[in-house]
């Protein structure tokens, strides 16, 4: 059994793989994260390697700690990759992104792939059909978006997301909710035209955290899948294992 643990900006996501079955999934906030941990590998003995992911702030004890238990494999830009990475900039690359491209070459090999990780940050992955990684883009995701706009100026709310009923605001409010989601939603939508048009065998996967509310209101075909970061990185334990 694996354990696969992805420290995010706002989570840390505990998940137990056998072989390449989802048994166990957890989130839980950065402060719970050593009690998680020990509650898993009480109730799950037959764990006996461990991947960490993270992009978020990790204490080093608390990898130390993991270290002792479990044989534990840390992701890095240094990192045995099943993929040509022709990022300039490798060492900068997000150990989630790597995962994120890593998931999109066992699930669907040889073909031009796009991942779309709508989190904290909004993420455009691209892997050719030659198993080349490209890059991709980074921008703010929705609840970002929701802050810049309450944090950066004097009078307008923070408020909680919320599908807007209509393109035009008719409220301070509405009007927020049609700017930030319809925003996304059209960002996305144009992200993938501008890629069908010089790929047009393109597959597309959306994951993260904002992926089930937003996947149904986008007019392109997509996969939506939440645990597509999980499933990478379980991958990148096995293919670094053998």
């Amino acid at each position: 059994m694996n354990l696969i643990i992805d420290v995010g900006n706002t989570f840390v996501k505990f998940a137990v793989f056998q072989q390449d079955s989802l048994v166990e999934k957890k989130s839980v906030s950065g402060e719970f994260f050593l009690k998680e941990f020990k509650n898993i590998i009480k109730n799950h003995k037959e764990i006996d390697k461990c991947i960490i992911s993270s992009v978020g702030k990790l204490n080093n004890q608390d990898v130390n700690y993991l270290q002792k238990k479990l044989k534990t494999f840390v992701l890095n830009s240094e990192t045995k990759l099943p993929f040509k990475n022709l990022y300039e900039t490798p060492k900068t690359l997000g150990v989630d992104r790597i995962a994120l491209v890593c998931a999109s070459v066992e699930q669907f090999p040889d073909k031009n792939v796009l991942i779309i990780d709508a989190g904290t940050c909004i993420t455009y992955d691209f892997i050719t059909t030659k198993n080349e990684y490209l890059g991709g883009a980074i921008s703010p995701g929705i609840r970002l978006r929701y802050q810049a706009l309450h944090n950066l100026t004097a009078n307008l709310p923070l408020l909680e997301t919320k599908m807007p009923e209509s393109t035009i605001g008719n409220s301070t409010a509405s009007s927020i909710h049609s700017g930030v989601v319809f925003g996304i939603l059209k960002e996305i939508d144009g992200v993938i035209d501008e890629y069908q048009q010089k790929y047009s065998d393109l597959t597309v996967i959306l994951t993260g955290g904002d992926a089930n509310f937003l996947s149904k209101q986008l007019k392109n075909s997509i996969f939506a899948n939440s645990n597509f970061l999980l499933e990478g990185l379980n991958f990148i334990l096995e293919y670094n294992s053998n």
